[in-house]
């Protein structure tokens, strides 16, 4: 079978990559609503799954919400070192925003194992003690959302934003379905499919958007 490559610079592989998505969604007919666009096309870039265009579940005025959270200096807090990793922080903070993972904290781990719950139950709790705005984005772990839903639902936190998408079989789709009643702006991947590079994916295209509206 004869191979036919594209070649082309390293700076043109995502444009192109770009151009295909454009493509394939206008080939099914596909054509999201405007505020949502940049964040289900930029999640395809990363997954090459166009599932997205349905799993992804937008509150009203969800990207709008974040992005004047994220332009007024609030820090973004991930459940996984990853997504930490995959989100533009350089940025980030030229919003006045940061990044923070709290997951390999040792007295996250140490209070985690005493009080026999999650890592990421305790890095929700450390999350709400943080006296600033902030957007949560959870790409793995289910439980990270269930504590978020139970501290929104007791007063405890008031995020200005969740990006609510990890993935797995265990409590996932249930921790998902929670957020959607939480009131809170929020982006949902609802079913199994997320992962930490989807939630890093998210927040990089609210960021890239909101830096090409600043110019």
């Amino acid at each position: 079978m004869d191979v036919k490559l594209e070649y082309m610079k390293p700076g043109e592989i995502e444009t192109r990559s770009f151009e295909i998505i454009r493509q394939e969604l206008e080939d099914r007919g596909i054509h999201p609503d405007p505020e949502m666009d940049a964040v289900i096309r930029r999640v395809i870039h990363t997954t090459a799954d166009f599932d997205y265009v349905d799993n992804l579940v937008f509150s009203p005025g969800a990207v709008r919400s974040m992005k004047e959270a994220i332009a007024s200096g609030a820090w973004i807090v991930t459940d996984t070192n990853m997504a930490r990793s995959g989100i533009n922080r350089r940025l980030l903070s030229s919003f006045g925003g940061e990044c923070r993972c709290f997951m390999s904290e040792d007295d996250v781990a140490a209070e985690a194992k005493k009080r026999g719950v999650t890592r990421a139950v305790v890095s929700m709790e450390r999350a709400a003690a943080l006296d600033r705005d902030i957007i949560v984005a959870v790409g793995n772990a289910p439980t990270a959302l269930v504590r978020l839903y139970e501290m929104i639902r007791d007063g405890m936190i008031s995020p200005r934003g969740i990006i609510g998408v990890p993935v797995g079989f265990v409590n996932v789709v249930e921790a998902k379905e929670l957020i959607l009643k939480t009131g809170v702006p929020h982006i949902v991947a609802r079913g199994r499919k997320g992962g930490s590079n989807v939630a890093a994916a998210i927040v990089n295209a609210i960021l890239y958007e909101l830096d090409s509206e600043r110019g």
